[in-house]
């Protein structure tokens, strides 16, 4: 799929979670639409079982719930999130025909033996999604940091355009940024009001 970056106002949704290991909840799931003028223009929430295998039916609901035409891509912060639910990125481009970019932030020497130390029942299905999502590659953004990202629907050209297009500092896109921040203030309320 070709993006039309010179759009002005291409959209992007963002999401991230933010959990709490142990805690008997799900994990928080934050969604924000953003404008590539950096203008938000909505915030979807969601949840997901932490240690489950329901983050990428999770993502597909909330897009749903937007009811948009007009999102371009999908951006996520990370594609194993609330410990070891691992994102289908073919998935959510299957169903969503949107290009679905996952980013990380450091290196990793593989997670096969932790899915296999945690998830003994299910391991082989967290293994199987984990590797069809396809190889990290290693780019550097445009304020120099390395960076990791995994890709489908589109090429990695035009993924790495689009992350450094939404990135104003550091390592992380803005979308991600304050999709992390509104998960990350959901979860403490709950948890301060043990909702």
């Amino acid at each position: 799929m070709r993006l039309s970056l010179e759009k002005k106002a291409i959209r992007v949704l963002g999401l991230a979670e933010s959990f709490r290991k142990g805690s008997g909840q799900d994990a928080v799931l934050a969604g924000v639409v953003m404008r590539s003028d950096f203008i938000v223009d909505g915030v979807v929430l969601g949840r997901c079982r932490v240690g489950g295998m329901d983050v990428t039916d999770s993502i597909l609901e909330m897009y749903r719930k937007l009811n948009r035409d007009d999102v371009s891509a999908l951006m996520i912060n990370g594609c194993i999130i609330s410990w070891f639910n691992v994102v289908d990125l073919n998935k959510l481009y299957k169903e969503t025909n949107l290009p679905s970019i996952c980013l990380t932030y450091y290196p990793s020497t593989g997670l096969r033996e932790y899915f296999m130390k945690y998830f003994p029942e299910d391991w082989s299905e967290r293994v199987r999604i984990y590797e069809e999502n396809g190889p990290r590659t290693e780019v550097v953004n445009k304020n120099g940091f390395k960076i990791y990202l995994r890709v489908v629907g589109v090429d990695i050209e035009a993924a790495t355009n689009l992350v450094n297009k939404y990135t104003l500092f550091g390592r992380i896109p803005e979308p991600l940024r304050l999709a992390r921040l509104i998960a990350h203030a959901i979860l403490e309320e709950r948890n301060h009001l043990k909702l």
